[in-house]
């Protein structure tokens, strides 16, 4: 299956949960690709409708992941913007992930993981599975991670 793993990232931490995405899906025997959502400007924080400098044609993919920080307690701005100017995503399977520095999931992962996933299905995406990614403990960040990547595997299958 050829899967595009469409994500903003200011920190590198979402960018680092994509590579280990695509390196297992890969091994699984998917066409894996990752594309990043970049703003034209500044990051104004809970600002929707920023200036994209790159938007990621997502047509070529059958699948799709979705990964953004949590900012300022909701979804990045640069994700939020791309999902709402997006026309259509055309009944695609797709996951979604949110990192974030805070520990409680109630301090804006629980909000951005369900406006992202809202936004997707607005566009007619079938949200296979979401995750919330806490950063600030290493060793429950990596248990949570590997968990991520071994369900997000198996929705593809």
């Amino acid at each position: 299956m050829n899967i595009g793993i469409i994500i903003n990232s200011h920190s590198g931490n979402t960018t680092s949960v994509a590579q280990r995405l695509k390196e297992k899906l890969s091994s699984a025997g998917h066409t894996v690709e990752i594309e990043e959502i970049i703003p034209a400007g500044d990051i104004v924080p809970r600002k929707n409708n920023i200036a994209l400098k790159t938007r990621p044609e997502l047509d070529k993919y059958e699948a799709l992941i979705f990964g953004a920080p949590v900012n300022a307690f909701a979804l990045s701005s640069a994700m939020a913007t791309f999902l709402t100017e997006l026309s259509s995503l055309g009944n695609k399977k797709a996951a979604c992930f949110v990192t974030k520095a805070l520990p409680f999931r109630w301090t804006g992962g629980n909000k951005a993981i369900a406006t992202m996933k809202k936004l997707c299905e607005s566009k007619g995406a079938a949200i296979l599975d979401t995750e919330i990614i806490n950063w600030g403990n290493k060793s429950r960040r990596e248990i949570l991670i590997a968990e991520m990547v071994n369900r997000f595997i198996g929705l593809f299958n």
